[in-house]
This record gives C-alpha cells, sequence and structure tokens, in this order.
C-alpha cells in the first residue's frame, strides 16, 4: 500500500473491523494518558506528540505495533516480557486484549522524558 495519509481517520479506515477496533482503543488511551498531545500522522503512521515526537502507533495483520524509542523497552521491561518487541517497538498481538493500563503508564513516561528533555533544552 502506497498510500500517503492525511488523517488518523484515513488510516484508520484501511483496517478490517476487528483490527480497527484495536487501534481505536489504543488511540483512545494515548488520549486520556496525554490530553495535551497533539495527534499528527508522522512516518505514515498515527503519532502524537507533546514537546516532541511522543509515541506512534501502527496496525498491522497479526498485531498491533507501539513505538515509543527505546528509553521505554528498558524501562518497562519486565511488564513487556510477554510481548514481541525489537529496539524501539512492542508488538501487541490481536489475539490477546490490549494491556492498557501498561500502555498508559508508557505514556506517562514519555510524556516525563520529553518534558524532562524540554527542561534541559531550555536550560542550555
Amino acid at each position: 500500500m502506497n498510500t500517503k495519509f492525511q488523517t488518523v481517520e484515513e488510516y484508520l479506515a484501511t483496517f478490517p473491523p476487528k483490527t480497527k477496533k484495536f487501534l481505536k482503543d489504543l488511540r483512545a488511551t494515548i488520549k486520556q494518558a496525554a490530553p495535551q498531545a497533539e495527534e499528527t500522522i508522522s512516518y505514515n503512521m498515527p503519532a502524537f506528540k507533546l514537546h516532541g515526537m511522543l509515541i506512534w502507533y501502527a496496525g498491522y495483520k497479526e498485531h498491533i505495533g507501539l513505538y515509543p524509542k527505546t528509553t521505554v523497552i528498558q524501562a518497562f521491561k519486565k511488564d513487556l516480557e510477554e510481548y514481541k518487541q525489537s529496539k524501539g517497538t512492542i508488538q501487541f498481538p490481536l489475539d490477546q486484549p490490549l494491556p492498557l493500563d501498561l500502555i498508559t503508564r508508557i505514556v506517562k513516561y514519555r510524556i516525563r522524558e520529553n518534558l524532562e528533555a524540554a527542561k534541559n533544552k531550555v536550560k542550555k
């Protein structure tokens, strides 16, 4: 698919109902955890930014990918043991419920990281 998405709604419209529900639940969870964050499309996938990029997510055939930056993978290592992951990616399989509490904690962690980075930038 070579579609260049302009909005999150355009992106979501390309998925089957089950995947779309997971994506919408994830989106709502991120919005609730970071109500001041701005929703955008970045790297042709939904993302949120707040004092810089906060988090990205994407739908796939068998899983939902969450891209919270590498530091999250290390900080939540124990909580993420049951999920497939790589350097900056967490995969939540579509045959299991999304761990919404864990996702909320991850988003709040990323907010703290971005706020700290913004504060340090101002000090320089």
